[in-house]
């Protein structure tokens, strides 16, 4: 930033396992998002190694990445970005145009997808006639097109009321139960009674749970 350095992750190191659904708690700008974007493959590190499964992200060039996040990773983001000319159901279409999938499956998968998250009332809907709990489930349904192991969730409830909050983290959940990894970075307390895991980061590392509530305690 001009002349200042900013560390956004500072010497992280964590391993994520296989089936859990792992919460990344901290304050604005304690390198979360940054954490989630290097894991998606969105950002590079400026040093050491990320490695995914038996993708080691850090090695691979911009082809490798796109065909990463394309067959292997879900993202859900706070703000949906959604196309707002698109229906529903042609916006969870749209990943797959990009991975040759013949018109009538794109359709019929998109339709199951929404349906999974309950709506199947709604497929004709642009974003602008949803609410933000229907545009996030719209946007969960998009992250499944492919099938991916692996759901990164970018505060997904922050846009939210309270009751649509709910419903997202319950979806979650069950995408955890039928055998998805979760990655959530959230704020929401909440997130904590549904996650197999937790990492409390602040300033770019990884603290302890102790430490973690001691700072947010001294910023109140």
């Amino acid at each position: 930033m001009g002349q200042q350095k900013v560390v956004a992750i500072n010497g992280l190191e964590i391993q994520i396992q296989r089936g859990s659904f792992t919460a990344i708690m901290g304050p604005s700008g304690s390198g979360k998002s940054t954490l989630l974007y290097l894991l998606g493959g969105l950002d590079r590190p400026t040093s050491g190694s990320i490695v995914v499964g038996e993708s080691a992200l850090d090695q691979m060039d911009e082809n490798e990445l796109a065909a990463y996040r394309r067959q292997k990773v879900g993202f859900i983001f706070q703000s949906f970005n959604l196309v707002q000319s698109m229906t529903a159901l042609e916006n969870v279409e749209f990943p797959m145009w990009f991975s040759g999938t013949q018109p009538k499956y794109r359709r019929q998968r998109a339709r199951e997808l929404l349906k999974q998250v309950g709506l199947e009332d709604r497929l004709l809907h642009r974003p602008t006639e949803l609410s933000g709990g229907q545009q996030q489930r719209v946007a969960i349904a998009r992250a499944l097109v492919n099938d991916p192991a692996l759901i990164l969730a970018d505060e997904p409830t922050g846009n939210l009321d309270t009751q649509s909050g709910q419903n997202i983290m319950l979806l979650l959940s069950e995408l955890h139960r039928n055998g998805k990894t979760i990655l959530v970075v959230s704020h929401d307390t909440r997130m904590l009674r549904y996650a197999t895991d937790v990492i409390y980061i602040l300033d770019g590392r990884a603290v302890s749970e102790a430490e973690y509530r001691a700072t947010s305690e001294l910023s109140m």
